[in-house]
């Protein structure tokens, strides 16, 4: 759909351009924010109206843009960088970095602006970029790379600690008791069966004892049964 821009927008255009959009674009964006309007009879009365204080607004961004040129190209960008011995850089220098650098220095510019000598800087050196400005209006900085050498130490392996071994004395006690527990062993082993057969002898007199009460039992029954016959008689 065809809007007229109410605002500066630094991806579509400034104030009083016409411009195509998606409607959806217009309608979620663009509407809501009074970035743009629809581009009706009305809407271009409107605009006709404030031509000339549109106008006198562009003519002033023109007069901004060549003084923030000379004060760009007197300026010479140093930049730092981490770097191996040949210069080459351990990373890159982007439009993004430069402009960080150029706000350091009290320069607010949309890296989509900043164009350098390819898509980014590897390598430590001196390099042009182009800002653009404003219409056809650009400014050329000088930027200097400066590779930071960066030496890497190999990282030594922990001392291992020395094995621990075992002295002859030890092992001639840990032998002795080794001998010495196996006696010790077999003795107990031995004791535990005595008391068996000591149960076994001790359980033999009972059994002595007990044939030994019927034979009593018997002889007090012949004493009674002969009494009993001298008394018949």
């Amino acid at each position: 759909m065809k809007v007229i821009l109410n605002k500066d927008l630094a991806t579509l255009g400034e104030e009083g351009d016409v411009k195509d959009v998606a409607k959806g674009y217009f309608r979620n964006y663009l509407f809501p924010r009074g970035i743009a309007l629809p581009y009706t009879p009305q809407t271009v009365k409107l605009f006709e109206a404030r031509k000339e204080e549109i106008e006198a607004k562009k003519a002033q961004k023109r007069q901004d843009a060549l003084g923030l040129k000379e004060r760009i190209e007197n300026l010479e960008l140093s930049i730092t960088m981490p770097a191996g011995a040949n210069g080459r850089l351990y990373g890159a220098v982007t439009s993004h970095t430069v402009a960080d650098e150029l706000a350091k220095q009290g320069f607010q510019i949309d890296r989509k602006r900043i164009d350098l000598s390819g898509a980014s800087i590897k390598n430590a050196g001196k390099y042009r970029a182009i800002i653009r400005l404003y219409e056809n209006s650009q400014a050329e900085i000088q930027i200097v790379i400066i590779g930071q050498e960066i030496k890497s130490e190999t990282p030594q392996a922990p001392a291992r600690p020395p094995r621990r071994r075992k002295d002859s004395g030890e092992t001639a006690a840990a032998a002795a008791n080794e001998s010495a527990q196996e006696p010790a062993i077999e003795d107990a082993a031995q004791g535990e069966t005595a008391p068996a057969a000591e149960s076994a002898d001790a359980a033999a007199p009972v059994e002595e004892a007990a044939q030994g009460e019927p034979a009593a039992a018997g002889g007090d029954g012949s004493d009674t049964s002969a009494d009993s016959e001298a008394g018949q008689a």
